[in-house]
């Protein structure tokens, strides 16, 4: 019977088995390595593009934030444009009503009695002064009554001298306050209300 010798045939078996598995785990390792690579170049791209994003964003809401301060300078100025036009239009309604009121004192004034001193604040008004006689201020208080750009008069201190006449310090040191009045502006009530005011245009200008 013909022995036959398998020992050669089978290391080189081992031995190809052997350098496959090597072959198969570079392969893998490669595979592992290449995996990996690819995977890093996404996750890279991925945080550069979210990158670009959130810069863009930034820039819009710089761009924003700047649009905000413009507006509040904006509106700023246009309410201290607003705050400048009611000054103004204060000013010109109340500049001829300074001239009535100053026209009005004087006409209003009868003789016997002198003014030193007026004090505004808004619509009032101070007025001290000296007069002959309680009676003077009376025929005072009335022409304030009676006037289109005066209201409201009411004697406030009144001071009597027992003294000579003739002597300054004989007259009478009186305060009246009163009400800076409008005829032009408009009149409330009813229409017998404004019948009222009517008449007491028509009386004053008489």
């Amino acid at each position: 019977m013909a022995r036959i010798n398998l020992l050669p045939w089978r290391e080189n078996l081992r031995r190809q088995r052997k350098r496959n598995f090597y072959l198969m785990l570079l392969a893998t390792v490669l595979l592992a390595a290449l995996t990996l690579v690819l995977w890093h170049l996404q996750v890279q791209a991925e945080i550069e593009y979210q990158d670009a994003r959130n810069g863009f964003l930034r820039n819009e809401i710089a761009k924003v934030n700047t649009k905000i301060r413009e507006i509040r300078n904006i509106e700023k100025r246009r309410e201290q444009l607003i705050a400048r036009m009611n000054v103004i239009q204060a000013l010109q309604v109340s500049r001829p009503m300074v001239v009535h009121m100053f026209d009005e004192l004087v006409k209003t004034i009868p003789d016997g009695v002198y003014l030193d001193q007026l004090t505004q604040t808004g619509e009032k008004v101070a007025l001290n002064g000296w007069a002959q006689s309680n009676a003077r201020i009376s025929a005072y208080m009335r022409n304030i009554d009676r006037s289109l750009w005066l209201a409201d008069a009411q004697l406030k201190v009144i001071q009597n001298k027992d003294d000579k006449a003739d002597d300054p310090g004989a007259m009478a040191r009186f305060t009246l306050e009163l009400k800076q009045a409008n005829p032009n502006g408009p009149v409330e009530g009813e229409d017998g209300e404004g019948e009222e005011a009517g008449g007491r245009v028509a009386q004053g200008k008489r």
